[in-house]
Protein backbone atom coordinates (compact mmCIF):
# COMPACT_ATOMS: atom_id res chain seq x y z
CA UNK A 1 0.00 0.00 0.00
CA UNK A 2 1.21 3.59 -1.38
CA UNK A 3 2.59 5.82 1.56
CA UNK A 4 1.62 3.54 4.98
CA UNK A 5 3.78 2.94 7.27
CA UNK A 6 1.94 0.41 9.65
CA UNK A 7 5.06 -0.10 12.15
CA UNK A 8 4.51 3.97 12.79
CA UNK A 9 0.72 4.41 12.57
CA UNK A 10 0.49 1.00 15.26
CA UNK A 11 3.05 2.69 17.63
CA UNK A 12 2.67 6.04 17.60
CA UNK A 13 0.52 6.91 20.40
CA UNK A 14 -3.03 6.24 18.82
CA UNK A 15 -4.24 2.81 20.48
CA UNK A 16 -2.24 0.44 22.55
CA UNK A 17 -2.99 -3.38 21.77
CA UNK A 18 -0.86 -4.20 18.83
CA UNK A 19 2.01 -6.36 19.23
CA UNK A 20 4.79 -7.38 16.97
CA UNK A 21 5.40 -10.89 16.84
CA UNK A 22 8.03 -12.53 14.29
CA UNK A 23 7.64 -9.66 11.54
CA UNK A 24 3.98 -9.35 11.88
CA UNK A 25 2.01 -7.08 13.63
CA UNK A 26 -1.05 -8.97 16.17
CA UNK A 27 -3.72 -7.02 17.53
CA UNK A 28 -7.58 -7.37 17.85
CA UNK A 29 -10.23 -4.97 16.08
CA UNK A 30 -13.65 -5.54 17.35
CA UNK A 31 -14.54 -8.79 17.80
CA UNK A 32 -11.40 -10.04 15.27
CA UNK A 33 -7.68 -11.40 16.30
CA UNK A 34 -6.31 -10.04 13.56
CA UNK A 35 -2.02 -10.56 11.98
CA UNK A 36 -0.99 -7.73 9.59
CA UNK A 37 1.79 -7.86 7.63
CA UNK A 38 3.87 -5.30 5.20
CA UNK A 39 3.57 -6.96 1.84
CA UNK A 40 5.20 -5.60 -1.38
CA UNK A 41 1.83 -5.29 -2.69
CA UNK A 42 0.70 -3.28 0.78
CA UNK A 43 -0.44 -4.74 4.23
CA UNK A 44 -1.96 -8.33 4.05
CA UNK A 45 -4.28 -9.37 6.41
CA UNK A 46 -5.56 -12.47 8.21
CA UNK A 47 -7.58 -13.70 10.99
CA UNK A 48 -8.55 -16.75 12.59
CA UNK A 49 -11.89 -17.23 10.89
CA UNK A 50 -12.44 -16.40 7.38
CA UNK A 51 -13.77 -13.04 6.61
CA UNK A 52 -15.01 -12.39 3.53
CA UNK A 53 -15.85 -8.86 4.06
CA UNK A 54 -12.95 -6.49 5.32
CA UNK A 55 -14.60 -2.86 5.17
CA UNK A 56 -13.83 -2.78 8.80
CA UNK A 57 -10.40 -2.91 8.93
CA UNK A 58 -10.04 -0.79 6.25
CA UNK A 59 -12.17 1.85 7.92
CA UNK A 60 -9.67 1.10 10.82
CA UNK A 61 -6.67 1.34 9.42
CA UNK A 62 -7.83 4.41 6.94
CA UNK A 63 -6.26 2.79 3.80
CA UNK A 64 -8.22 4.26 1.22
CA UNK A 65 -7.39 7.56 2.55
CA UNK A 66 -5.91 10.15 0.16
CA UNK A 67 -2.40 10.65 2.65
CA UNK A 68 -0.78 12.86 0.18
CA UNK A 69 -4.07 15.12 -0.11
CA UNK A 70 -4.04 15.76 3.17
CA UNK A 71 -0.30 16.46 3.65
CA UNK A 72 -1.12 19.29 1.02
CA UNK A 73 -3.05 21.53 3.44
CA UNK A 74 -0.41 21.86 5.92
CA UNK A 75 0.86 25.00 6.27
CA UNK A 76 4.41 25.29 4.41
CA UNK A 77 6.71 25.69 7.90
CA UNK A 78 9.97 24.15 8.63
CA UNK A 79 8.95 22.35 11.81
CA UNK A 80 6.01 20.41 10.45
CA UNK A 81 8.32 19.64 6.67
CA UNK A 82 10.97 18.42 9.60
CA UNK A 83 8.01 15.96 11.00
CA UNK A 84 6.24 14.54 8.28
CA UNK A 85 9.91 13.75 6.61
CA UNK A 86 10.83 12.46 9.43
CA UNK A 87 7.69 10.24 10.26
CA UNK A 88 6.60 9.49 6.34
CA UNK A 89 3.55 7.25 6.08
CA UNK A 90 2.10 7.76 9.61
CA UNK A 91 -1.62 7.35 9.30
CA UNK A 92 -4.31 8.25 11.41
CA UNK A 93 -6.28 4.99 12.92
CA UNK A 94 -10.25 5.24 13.36
CA UNK A 95 -11.01 3.30 16.53
CA UNK A 96 -14.29 1.88 18.23
CA UNK A 97 -15.57 5.08 20.18
CA UNK A 98 -15.80 3.30 23.22
CA UNK A 99 -12.90 1.30 23.55
CA UNK A 100 -10.69 5.12 22.59
CA UNK A 101 -12.38 6.76 25.11
CA UNK A 102 -11.95 4.03 27.72
CA UNK A 103 -8.42 3.71 26.52
CA UNK A 104 -7.50 7.28 26.94
CA UNK A 105 -8.93 7.56 30.05
CA UNK A 106 -6.47 5.26 31.35
CA UNK A 107 -3.57 6.75 29.05
CA UNK A 108 -3.60 9.64 32.03
CA UNK A 109 -0.17 10.27 33.40
CA UNK A 110 1.16 7.13 31.95
CA UNK A 111 3.80 6.01 29.25
CA UNK A 112 2.71 4.25 26.38
CA UNK A 113 3.91 0.91 27.64
CA UNK A 114 2.80 0.85 31.17
CA UNK A 115 -1.07 1.81 29.42
CA UNK A 116 -0.46 -0.79 27.09
CA UNK A 117 0.02 -3.33 29.96
CA UNK A 118 -2.91 -1.92 32.14
CA UNK A 119 -5.89 -2.41 28.80
CA UNK A 120 -4.37 -5.40 28.19
CA UNK A 121 -4.87 -6.96 31.82
CA UNK A 122 -8.06 -5.21 31.79
CA UNK A 123 -8.93 -7.03 28.48
CA UNK A 124 -7.94 -10.46 29.70
CA UNK A 125 -9.92 -10.20 33.15
CA UNK A 126 -13.06 -8.62 31.44
CA UNK A 127 -13.43 -9.10 27.56
CA UNK A 128 -15.42 -11.55 25.62
CA UNK A 129 -12.25 -14.05 23.86
CA UNK A 130 -12.23 -13.83 20.32
CA UNK A 131 -10.85 -16.50 17.98
CA UNK A 132 -6.95 -17.13 17.44
CA UNK A 133 -5.13 -19.50 15.52
CA UNK A 134 -4.66 -22.69 16.61
CA UNK A 135 -1.66 -22.90 19.50
CA UNK A 136 -1.89 -19.10 19.93
CA UNK A 137 -2.20 -17.50 23.31
CA UNK A 138 -5.65 -16.39 24.14
CA UNK A 139 -6.71 -12.92 22.90
CA UNK A 140 -10.00 -11.11 23.98
CA UNK A 141 -12.20 -8.13 22.80
CA UNK A 142 -12.02 -5.02 24.40
CA UNK A 143 -14.20 -4.99 27.39
CA UNK A 144 -18.23 -3.44 26.82
CA UNK A 145 -19.21 -0.34 28.92
CA UNK A 146 -21.83 -2.42 30.22
CA UNK A 147 -19.37 -5.72 31.41
CA UNK A 148 -17.19 -2.75 33.33
CA UNK A 149 -20.12 -0.47 34.79
CA UNK A 150 -21.05 -3.77 36.44
CA UNK A 151 -17.65 -4.09 38.44
CA UNK A 152 -16.89 -2.92 41.93
CA UNK A 153 -13.91 0.34 42.13
CA UNK A 154 -11.21 -2.41 43.64
CA UNK A 155 -11.31 -4.90 41.02
CA UNK A 156 -10.29 -2.55 38.49
CA UNK A 157 -7.53 -1.36 40.54
CA UNK A 158 -6.21 -4.62 40.70
CA UNK A 159 -6.04 -3.82 36.85
CA UNK A 160 -3.04 -1.10 38.27
CA UNK A 161 -4.84 1.20 36.90
CA UNK A 162 -4.91 3.18 39.89
CA UNK A 163 -7.49 6.29 40.23
CA UNK A 164 -8.32 6.04 37.19
CA UNK A 165 -10.94 3.16 38.13
CA UNK A 166 -12.73 5.57 39.63
CA UNK A 167 -13.60 7.46 36.21
CA UNK A 168 -13.43 4.25 34.19
CA UNK A 169 -16.27 2.49 36.14
CA UNK A 170 -18.26 6.08 36.26
CA UNK A 171 -18.31 6.63 32.66
CA UNK A 172 -18.96 3.04 32.03
CA UNK A 173 -22.15 3.50 33.71
CA UNK A 174 -23.24 6.32 32.10
CA UNK A 175 -22.51 5.15 28.95
CA UNK A 176 -24.59 1.90 29.79
CA UNK A 177 -27.40 3.76 31.26
CA UNK A 178 -28.03 5.52 28.40
CA UNK A 179 -26.88 9.35 29.80
CA UNK A 180 -24.05 9.21 27.36
CA UNK A 181 -24.81 7.90 23.85
CA UNK A 182 -21.74 7.78 21.88
CA UNK A 183 -23.16 7.50 18.85
CA UNK A 184 -24.62 10.60 18.83
CA UNK A 185 -21.53 12.73 19.26
CA UNK A 186 -21.04 11.60 15.36
CA UNK A 187 -23.70 13.80 14.35
CA UNK A 188 -23.18 16.66 16.69
CA UNK A 189 -20.12 19.64 15.81
CA UNK A 190 -16.99 19.05 17.12
CA UNK A 191 -17.36 21.72 19.60
CA UNK A 192 -20.41 20.38 20.89
CA UNK A 193 -19.14 16.54 20.52
CA UNK A 194 -16.43 17.98 22.39
CA UNK A 195 -18.59 19.84 25.44
CA UNK A 196 -20.23 16.23 26.18
CA UNK A 197 -17.46 14.48 26.57
CA UNK A 198 -15.92 16.81 29.10
CA UNK A 199 -19.26 16.36 31.16
CA UNK A 200 -17.94 12.84 32.01
CA UNK A 201 -16.23 12.16 34.92
CA UNK A 202 -12.36 12.33 34.16
CA UNK A 203 -12.94 13.97 30.96
CA UNK A 204 -10.73 16.88 30.41
CA UNK A 205 -9.60 18.46 26.59
CA UNK A 206 -7.04 16.60 25.85
CA UNK A 207 -8.69 13.37 26.29
CA UNK A 208 -11.85 14.85 24.26
CA UNK A 209 -9.78 15.65 21.75
CA UNK A 210 -8.30 12.38 21.38
CA UNK A 211 -11.70 10.60 21.20
CA UNK A 212 -12.72 13.31 18.37
CA UNK A 213 -9.71 12.69 16.03
CA UNK A 214 -8.94 8.75 16.85
CA UNK A 215 -12.62 7.87 17.66
CA UNK A 216 -14.73 9.89 15.25
CA UNK A 217 -12.12 11.42 12.70
CA UNK A 218 -13.15 14.95 13.67
CA UNK A 219 -9.82 15.97 11.58
CA UNK A 220 -9.75 19.45 13.00
CA UNK A 221 -9.81 18.34 16.69
CA UNK A 222 -5.44 18.34 17.82
CA UNK A 223 -4.77 16.64 21.24
CA UNK A 224 -1.95 18.63 23.37
CA UNK A 225 -0.23 17.11 25.52
CA UNK A 226 3.18 17.71 27.26
CA UNK A 227 4.93 16.66 23.51
CA UNK A 228 2.72 18.55 21.98
CA UNK A 229 2.89 21.23 24.19
CA UNK A 230 6.66 21.21 24.14
CA UNK A 231 6.62 20.86 20.16
CA UNK A 232 4.60 24.04 20.30
CA UNK A 233 6.74 25.85 22.12
CA UNK A 234 9.79 25.07 21.10
CA UNK A 235 9.33 25.01 17.33
CA UNK A 236 6.91 27.86 17.05
CA UNK A 237 6.86 30.05 19.98
CA UNK A 238 10.34 29.92 20.10
CA UNK A 239 10.11 29.41 24.26
CA UNK A 240 7.71 32.04 24.44
CA UNK A 241 5.25 31.78 27.28
CA UNK A 242 1.64 32.16 25.60
CA UNK A 243 -1.72 31.85 27.17
CA UNK A 244 -4.14 28.78 26.35
CA UNK A 245 -6.26 30.55 24.56
CA UNK A 246 -3.06 32.32 21.95
CA UNK A 247 -2.34 28.54 21.75
CA UNK A 248 -5.64 27.22 20.68
CA UNK A 249 -6.23 30.59 18.10
CA UNK A 250 -3.13 29.49 16.63
CA UNK A 251 -3.82 25.84 16.54
CA UNK A 252 -7.23 26.40 14.62
CA UNK A 253 -5.65 28.78 11.78
CA UNK A 254 -2.51 27.31 11.69
CA UNK A 255 -2.85 23.82 10.40
CA UNK A 256 -5.75 23.89 8.25
CA UNK A 257 -8.67 21.61 8.04
CA UNK A 258 -6.62 18.61 9.13
CA UNK A 259 -4.94 20.28 12.33
CA UNK A 260 -5.35 16.52 13.74
CA UNK A 261 -2.90 15.06 11.14
CA UNK A 262 -0.60 17.71 12.05
CA UNK A 263 -0.83 17.38 15.45
CA UNK A 264 0.07 13.44 15.21
CA UNK A 265 2.99 14.30 12.98
CA UNK A 266 4.45 16.72 15.84
CA UNK A 267 3.68 14.22 18.67
CA UNK A 268 5.37 11.27 16.94
CA UNK A 269 8.29 13.26 16.06
CA UNK A 270 8.85 15.27 19.25
CA UNK A 271 8.73 12.06 20.89
CA UNK A 272 10.82 10.03 19.14
CA UNK A 273 13.28 11.97 16.89
CA UNK A 274 13.01 15.65 17.00
CA UNK A 275 13.06 16.46 20.55
CA UNK A 276 17.39 17.14 20.84
CA UNK A 277 16.92 18.56 17.62
CA UNK A 278 14.19 20.51 17.02
CA UNK A 279 14.03 23.10 14.21
CA UNK A 280 12.31 26.54 14.88
CA UNK A 281 9.55 28.13 12.96
CA UNK A 282 10.11 31.24 10.24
Amino acid sequence: MRNYDLGLTLTSGQTFRWVRQQGAWEGVVGPHWVRLHVALEGIRAETAVPVTNWDWLAAYLQSRVNLEAVLKTFPPDAPLGAAVAACRGLRLLRQDPWECLASFLLSSTKQIVQIQQIIAMLCARYGSPVAVPPGHEPAFAFPCADRLAGCEEAELRACKMGFRARYLRAVAQKVTSGEMDLRRLAVLSMDEARSRLMELPGVGRKIADCVLLFGYGFQQAFPVDVWVMRALGRLYFRGRRVTGRRRERFVATHFGPHAGYAQQYLFHYMRTRGASRPRVAD
